[in-house]
């Protein structure tokens, strides 16, 4: 019986989840990276001499110490999940190498238990449900760093009040 496409593609299933495994963390650090290189902070300077949201503000009749404060602010919705998708990616991208060898071993006893007729969950499941406790994680990493900014112990800059 010929093989299909499909299933010449599983039975190379450690190429196969080693390749998924690169591609996501390098799209989860790639991501990290162009955040920290486009993260703009109000009234840093830029990469090209501007300055940030406050660039070409009339600054006159203001105090230099108010000017220079970072700015309060409560978090919007928008806040709150920008900061969890920077979360998720980011414990994605530093956890998904780590459990590469425990899913190569899984893909293993799983081609073994489906040759022996007894299948267990896909190897793709194995994963969703790690990076489930990832993303709850970040879910609560960002609970936490809300908290704390609205209770004033961490500053915009996320240094401790």
């Amino acid at each position: 019986m010929g093989d299909t496409a499909l299933e010449a593609v599983l039975r190379r299933d450690r190429a196969v989840v080693m390749a998924a495994l690169v591609v996501i963390a390098v799209l989860a650090w790639a991501y990290v990276l162009w955040l920290a290189a486009t993260m703009v902070m109000p009234g840093f300077p830029l990469p090209d001499g501007g300055g940030g949201d406050m660039a070409g503000m009339d600054m006159a009749g203001m105090d230099m110490g108010a000017a220079m404060a970072p700015g309060f602010r409560p978090w919007a919705l928008g806040d709150f999940a920008f900061t969890f998708t920077m979360w998720a990616v980011m414990m994605v991208g530093m956890m998904t190498p780590s459990v590469a060898p425990m899913l190569l071993l899984y893909a293993g006893v799983g081609r073994k238990a489906r040759a022996d007729g007894r299948p267990i969950a896909s190897t793709g499941w194995f994963f969703a449900g790690y990076l489930a406790v990832w993303v709850v994680f970040s879910l609560l990493a960002t609970g936490a760093q809300w908290l704390l900014a609205r209770l004033a112990l961490l500053d915009p800059s996320m240094a401790t009040g």
